[in-house]
This record gives C-alpha cells, sequence and structure tokens, in this order.
C-alpha cells in the first residue's frame, strides 16, 4: 500500500469536491458490510468477553489473576482507541491500486488473527500482552475500514436502515462469542482461533464486493507528527456540528458502560447470585437485551430513513436508554432487571440505527471519512476507560459501597445530555 508522499494542501486547505454521490447499496455490499463488523466484533469482544480471563488463568497464580489481566485489558484498550483513528487517517491516504480500503481489512484482520494466535499459545503475561496489542492493532486498522463504508458506499436516503444493521452485529457477536467460548471449554486455542477465522472470511468476502479506489491524489498534506496529532482531532470551531455530534456520543455511551461494565456486579451484590450463578443469568439478560436492539436497530434505522430525519430518533432513543438505566436502577428482582434489559438494549438498538448515519451526515470531509469516523469511536471507547474510575465514588454516596441507584441515575443523566448535545447540530434534521 502506498500513503501520498509528496506536498499536498495543508490540513486547513478547504475540503476537495466531493465525488459523486454514491450509487444505492446493493444487499450484497450491505451483508458484506455487515459481515465484516461482525467478523471483526467477534473476534476482539470473545476474548475481552470470556477467553482472554480462562486464558490468563491458565497460566497465572489465582492471586494474580486479577493484576494480570487488568493488565492486558487495559493495554488492548489504550491501543483500541489509538489505533482506530490512526489506521483511519492512513487508510485515507491510501494510493494502492486496490483502493484505499482493502489493504487495510485484508492486512488488518490478518495482523489480528496473528496476534490472537499468539494469545491463544502464549505461556506468560508478556507474550499474552504482545498478543492481544497485535490483535487490537489489527482489528482496529480493519474496524476503520468498515465503518468508512457508510459513508463512502451507501447514499444517505439508506444509512439510517444500514447503520442499523451493522450496529446491531456488536450485539449479536456478543451473543456468538459467549456461544464459541462455551463450545471450545475443552480447547481454549479454538475459541480464539475460530473467532479471527470468521473475522478474516468477513473482510474477505467485503473486499470482494465492495467498490473502492485509491486516495485522490493531492487531498492530503505529507503524512508527520503533526498529521498524526491531527488523526485525533477535528475542530470544534470549524466543524460545531461534529463537535456535538462527538460530545452526544460520549455522554449516551457513559449510560450504556454504566450497565454493561457493572451488571455483573450488581447481580450478586444486589439480586444476590453466587459466582456459579451469575454467568448464567448475564447470559439470559444479555439474549434479551441483544433481541431488543436488534428489533430497535431494524425499526429505527427503516423509520429514519423513510422520514428523512436523524435528531428525533436520537432523542427518543437517548430517553429510552436513560428509561432503561432507571429501570435497572429500582430492579430488586430478576425479571425486573430482565424488562429493564429489554427496555435498554431496544434504546440502544434505536441508537445505533441512527447514530452511524447522523455521523456520515456531520463529517467536515468526505476525503478522510475513516480518520474521522475514527474520531468519533474515541466517544465510545472512552467512556469504557472513565465509568470503572467513577463508579466507586458513586458507588459509595451514602451507606455502604453498593450504591447501584446513583450509578445508573448518574448514567441515565449522563444519557438525557447526550440527547440534549445532538439537537445542537443544525445541518441535519
Amino acid at each position: 500500500m502506498a500513503v501520498i508522499p509528496d506536498a499536498a494542501p495543508s490540513a486547513e486547505s478547504p475540503a476537495p469536491a466531493p465525488s459523486a454521490p454514491p450509487r444505492p447499496a446493493s444487499a450484497k455490499l450491505v451483508f458484506g458490510l455487515a459481515f465484516a463488523q461482525f467478523g471483526v466484533m467477534l473476534s476482539l469482544l470473545t476474548p475481552v468477553m470470556v477467553t482472554l480471563a480462562l486464558r490468563v488463568a491458565q497460566i497465572v497464580p489465582e492471586d494474580d489473576r486479577g493484576s494480570a489481566l487488568g493488565q492486558v485489558l487495559s493495554l488492548g484498550a489504550v491501543l483500541a482507541m489509538i489505533g482506530n483513528p490512526v489506521f483511519g487517517s492512513l487508510s485515507d491516504r491510501t494510493r494502492s491500486r486496490f483502493g484505499r480500503r482493502r489493504p487495510w481489512l485484508i492486512g488488518g484482520m490478518a495482523a489480528g488473527f496473528l496476534g490472537l494466535l499468539v494469545v491463544a499459545l502464549g505461556g506468560s503475561v508478556p507474550v499474552l500482552m504482545l498478543g492481544w496489542a497485535l490483535a487490537q492493532l489489527g482489528g482496529n486498522a480493519a474496524l476503520s475500514a468498515v465503518v468508512a463504508g457508510v459513508p463512502d458506499l451507501v447514499p444517505e436516503q439508506q444509512r439510517g436502515k444500514v447503520s442499523g444493521i451493522i450496529g446491531m452485529m456488536t450485539s449479536v457477536a456478543m451473543i456468538v462469542g459467549t456461544v464459541l467460548a462455551n463450545a471450545f471449554d475443552d480447547n481454549l486455542a479454538l475459541a480464539f482461533v475460530v473467532p479471527g477465522a470468521i473475522g478474516l472470511l468477513g473482510v474477505g468476502y467485503l473486499t470482494s464486493v465492495m467498490q473502492d479506489r485509491p486516495a485522490t491524489p493531492g487531498a492530503f498534506a505529507p503524512y508527520s507528527a503533526r498529521e498524526f496529532l491531527r488523526s485525533f482531532w477535528v475542530s470544534p470551531k470549524r466543524h460545531p456540528d461534529f463537535a456535538w455530534n462527538f460530545a452526544g456520543r460520549f455522554l449516551v455511551f457513559v449510560g450504556i458502560s454504566c450497565v454493561t461494565s457493572y451488571q455483573v456486579y450488581f447481580l450478586m451484590d444486589r439480586l444476590g447470585y453466587s459466582e456459579d450463578e451469575v454467568s448464567g443469568k448475564v447470559l439470559i439478560g444479555t439474549v434479551a437485551m441483544v433481541a431488543a436492539v436488534i428489533a430497535g436497530s431494524l425499526l429505527g434505522g427503516t423509520l429514519s430513513d423513510r422520514s428523512g430525519r436523524r435528531k428525533p430518533y436520537v432523542l427518543g432513543a437517548s430517553l429510552v436508554i436513560a428509561a432503561g438505566l432507571l429501570l435497572v436502577a429500582t430492579a430488586h428482582s430478576f425479571p425486573v432487571f430482565v424488562l429493564a434489559m429489554v427496555v435498554f438494549g431496544f434504546g440502544e438498538g434505536l441508537y445505533l440505527s441512527v447514530d452511524v448515519a447522523l455521523a456520515a451526515a456531520v463529517l467536515p470531509n468526505p476525503e478522510e471519512s475513516a480518520k474521522d469516523m475514527g474520531v468519533l469511536n474515541i466517544g465510545n471507547a472512552l467512556p469504557q476507560s472513565l465509568v470503572p474510575i467513577v463508579a466507586p465514588a458513586l458507588l459509595a454516596v451514602g451507606a455502604g459501597d453498593e450504591n447501584y441507584g446513583a450509578l445508573f441515575l448518574f448514567g441515565g443523566i449522563a444519557c438525557v445530555l447526550g440527547a440534549l448535545a445532538v439537537q445542537f447540530i443544525r445541518s441535519v434534521k
């Protein structure tokens, strides 16, 4: 692959004229985008949810497992947050004869698969860290190219529906990853290899059905340290709609992270389930949530495309997520918890169905779609690191250290604020 080497307009120069509007996305392309998203997320989520903890337990004494797992996951989270916009920026600039997305789809997922092999076969924590770092960097290189497929290849009138289909693949990957981990519990190496192989199949199919082109000559400044830093930045002064969308996404994912990060401890501390029981309860709640995510994604995307409006659906979705968080906050029985997860999941599905479509509409420069989508990805990745830092203080509000009501109320308020932030966007209805 080749990155533009010659001098070009500075980052502050006007964006080049966008190319002709893409043709209506074919069923093959939509399936390819969804399959690639599913495969990449399956390869990254299965270790995070289940198999990395089991792999660490195989090679680390029991007293050291928690800290060792934390080291591996923390390194991966940081690299994922850095890698997505950086590889997106490099993808935007790539002038390969195979296009600007295909090399990063195939090369990224191949590197990710190699990293998963290292994790599966490594025998020490440093080796696991090395393997997981490679898996995260490679997977996020591929993911940045997948996400760019929506603004690159899908016309505005289809983006809600397509975004909903792609968005719900993350939730489907969570369920399938859990099933695969259980299926290969007697051969843990396969629990890493099989998701990685599915990721390779997904991006391979996408590259075979997508239209791709090299970067536009002269569209970018030479890649330098300044351009590297610019991979993480879009000026809120010059592009206020992008900034409001980033703020809204960040706040909504703060609310979402409150549930995804603390549902296990909630079930144990408030509802009294043992360590042996809680995994089954989490699976039931997750299945109910994913079913609701799928329903919300398909409904929201279809209605949003028909109406041509995005902001009302983001507002409604954020309020539904907040209602689900409040239900969790007041739940004192498992059936109420499952109901709360259904409400929460339906709201998340509605949000995912229009969030990417809204993001695609406020991108500053069509030539830098992968980089800018990577910047937006920080808005949903950063809360996963920040919420665990803030949560202990919220849980300690009042007497004791289990005030889940305060934690989930905080998440609900964040979602409402996120919904309000999006309403300040002017260029999208």
